[in-house]
């Protein structure tokens, strides 16, 4: 069995010599033997422990609170529980920390088609910015819209050519109301989520709904009037901001 010296301890740990001075002297690392010199020397059981205090003292925990875990009858399962809760913590940081480089990149492809066109400016690269953060909320009002009027086109065209081939008109006379207030549903809740931001002013807006619904548009973009600015012309769609 290995045995070490206070000063081996510290340089394995990557702790100084009186830090495990001082845990010897509040009771939590004792030495495992004393050399004839009456030097302590310490075991590779002592390192782990020693190894342990450090990471429990990173997260904050005080002396008194790692003396009394050690005391405890199975401390091994509350060490457990505390490094799956830091080894979830830590996976939840690297995810958000991914979806901020994800996001970046978004954000880098983005201006790099503004470059393209001569379009960068300050004003450009926040409205770039304001639609990468917009795009999953618009994303889902999208899938919403995108199921709801398929349902609405499975009934109309289904009772059509239900009526077509047998003659019985009533299913779609009797779905007819239920296509109608679906298509209603459908374009009210879409356009109560989604906004516009002028390339002009650069000021985000919502048009009248006639105009939103007969304006010239992409997936993207719809030609609209700007009720700041005044100018008609194709605004980016984005998913409306909480303030609007």
């Amino acid at each position: 069995m290995s045995k070490y010296t206070t000063g081996e301890m510290a340089k394995m740990a990557g702790v100084s010599v009186r830090t495990v001075q001082y845990y010897d002297t509040r009771g939590i690392l004792s030495p495992s033997a004393l050399s004839e010199g009456g030097r302590r020397l310490y075991s590779d059981e002592d390192l782990q422990k020693l190894k342990i205090i450090c990471y429990l003292r990173d997260m904050g925990m005080p002396i008194n609170s790692i003396n009394a875990l050690f005391d405890e009858e199975t401390p091994e399962d509350v060490i457990s529980m505390l490094l799956n809760q830091q080894e979830d913590e830590l996976k939840h940081e690297i995810s958000a920390q991914q979806e901020k480089l994800e996001n970046l990149g978004r954000l880098k492809r983005e201006l790099k088609n503004m470059t393209e066109i001569g379009a960068v400016s300050i004003e450009s690269i926040g409205d770039a910015m304001h639609k990468i953060n917009n795009r999953k909320n618009l994303r889902r009002t999208r899938i919403v819209m995108i199921t709801f009027g398929l349902l609405a086109d499975f009934l109309e065209w289904g009772t059509i050519l239900y009526w077509i081939f047998t003659g019985n008109w009533r299913p779609f006379v009797f779905c007819l109301p239920v296509i109608i207030g679906l298509c209603v549903w459908v374009t009210r809740y879409y356009f109560a989520r989604v906004a516009y931001i002028c390339s002009e002013c650069h000021t985000e807006f919502v048009p009248r709904m006639k105009e939103s619904l007969l304006a010239k548009h992409t997936p993207t973009l719809r030609k609209v009037t700007c009720t700041h600015c005044g100018r008609k012309g194709f605004c980016v769609e984005v998913h409306r901001s909480e303030t609007e």
